[in-house]
């Protein structure tokens, strides 16, 4: 069926290095039924994660409020720190129109999102940008002043700080939360070869619109502590007035008079393909490539709205119709795709054997038994997706082989694109052979309390769980000799080697179990 109406949601959240963390909050959104999860963007310096979304207005919606519902679960902003501003646990929620929804829609969407949230969660909401109900919250920077620890004692008090929905008092654990609506934002970096935090920060004060510089771009120093280097961090919030590269010139030149040079560039999340099109003549040198943020492919390839079928994609149905379509004459979907697909059923072995255990008058494991369930279910969900994603990022190489190369130009062209799709086609399996092993922790960790004539059952899941850990570490390997840069190819292969090896300790004790 034809989607009429498209939404795009971002979610901000302050965690940024507990993966599992991230992981269960991403899983409860790719639960919401026709709610495509497109991207998941973590950095451990600022402590926060950027979820991207999209689908149906109802679909967004309530993928919306089961976010939100983990992250309360899961995240404490009283144990929380980071270089980003942040004022609750889902820091901003904003809804975008994306397809033949209006602004106001979103606006409505928002109000709505934002009254059940402060009413089922018990958080204050302040309503920012075009949902603002007042003028002074449109900035979300004004919302955010003084972050979680300034709200916390002015709420009650300050008359400017009441919440638009809610009571006046923080959650204790979560904080509060912005709810807005907003066109398309670029959130994009410019990282500097520096730790001069006093630089970085003058810097965004030339470029950031409300002190003078570029009218549609807000702009932050941040220190990168784990790089020992300085960010100008930008949100674009209008990219066809202030392209964003003409962001990235003026912090060039503000950073060269200064003495500093531009060690590289990030962009957040996804953009608009016409974007990056525009920069298409720009040297933005962004660090992890261009491919893996465009907007529309992601969403072609997440509800099929290709002008043609991709051969690589893999249908949903049962078992016997993948291995059919494995077993075609095609390179994919092919052993990225069934590594994936085997960690799959090595999850899928371990919540059987989670629920036999429940509800066997054994009350003192019900609880045990349940937390593994939980954590088996969103693991086996992720890799669902995976097997799609392996294909994907699969035919994206492909696409990048068969580029022009007849002129010095073009070679270089196709070698710049051949390798930033061989790095997003290593990203798949590195993720793939990281879940088989927390796979195999949950099984061992059920293996302890299931039922003795179930631990068959496990040792099939972690020679499954195994074979996903070594399958996985196959494909990244052949992915790593495309990539030229060695430094980057040790580090890889040192994880892979750890990750293998701790598979391979954990499948042998389920076994001898067994």
């Amino acid at each position: 069926m034809k989607l009429q109406k498209l939404v795009e949601c971002v979610p901000n959240f302050s965690e940024g290095r507990d993966r599992a963390k991230v992981a269960e909050i991403t899983a409860a959104i790719r639960s919401v039924r026709g709610a495509w999860v497109l991207d998941v963007h973590s950095d451990p310096d600022h402590n926060r994660s950027v979820v991207t979304f999209a689908g149906a207005p109802e679909a967004v919606f309530e993928a919306a409020l089961a976010a939100t519902e983990r992250a309360v679960e899961l995240i404490d902003l009283n144990d929380h720190d980071g270089e980003h501003p942040r004022i609750g646990a889902l820091d901003v929620l904003p809804f975008v129109p994306l397809k033949d929804i209006t602004m106001d829609e979103c606006v409505a969407l928002a109000h709505a999102a934002g009254r059940r949230i402060a009413s089922e969660f018990d958080i204050p909401v302040y309503f920012y940008e075009r949902a603002a109900l007042r003028a002074e919250r449109r900035d979300l920077a004004d919302i955010r002043r003084g972050e979680f620890e300034a709200l916390r004692e002015e709420i009650e008090s300050e008359p400017d700080r009441t919440p638009d929905a809610g009571e006046a008092r923080v959650h204790a654990t979560a904080g509060a939360i912005a709810v807005g609506a907003r066109p398309i934002l670029i959130a994009y970096n410019v990282n500097l070869a520096s730790d001069d935090i006093d630089a970085a920060r003058a810097i965004a004060r030339a470029v950031r619109g409300r002190d003078g510089g570029l009218r549609y771009v807000k702009a932050l120093g941040m220190r990168l502590r784990n790089r020992a280097q300085v960010q100008v961090s930008m949100n674009l919030v209008n990219y066809q007035a202030t392209p964003i590269h003409a962001a990235f010139e003026m912090v060039r030149s503000e950073a060269e008079a200064r003495g500093i040079a531009i060690s590289g560039s990030e962009i957040v999340g996804l953009v608009p393909q016409d974007a990056l099109s525009r920069a298409a003549e720009r040297y933005l040198r962004i660090e992890k490539g261009v491919t893996n943020h465009l907007l529309e492919l992601r969403l072609a390839a997440a509800i099929g709205e290709s002008e043609k079928q991709d051969p690589a994609k893999v249908p949903d149905g049962p078992a016997a119709s993948f291995a059919d379509r494995v077993a075609e004459r095609t390179a994919a979907p092919g052993g990225g795709s069934v590594a994936a697909h085997a960690c799959v059923l090595a999850a899928a072995l371990g919540e059987m054997v989670s629920r036999l255990t429940l509800g066997n008058d054994r009350s003192s494991l019900e609880h045990e038994a349940r937390e593994i369930l939980t954590k088996l279910e969103d693991l086996r969900s992720e890799m669902e997706s995976a097997v799609n994603e392996d294909a994907e990022s699969y035919s994206r190489v492909v696409a990048a082989t068969r580029l022009p190369h007849s002129t010095e130009a073009e070679r270089l062209k196709r070698q710049m694109a051949l390798e930033q799709a061989t790095r997003g086609a290593l990203a798949v399996p590195m993720r793939v052979a990281e879940s088989a092993v927390t796979v195999l922790e949950l099984l061992d960790e059920l293996s302890e309390i299931a039922r003795t004539r179930l631990l068959s059952d496990l040792a099939v899941g972690a020679q499954m769980g195994l074979a996903a850990v070594r399958g996985a570490a196959s494909i990244a390997e052949a992915n790593l000799l495309e990539i030229p840069d060695r430094e980057f190819v040790e580090n890889c292969r040192r994880q892979v080697a750890e990750l293998v090896g701790r598979g391979e300790e954990i499948a042998e004790g389920i076994a001898e179990l067994n």
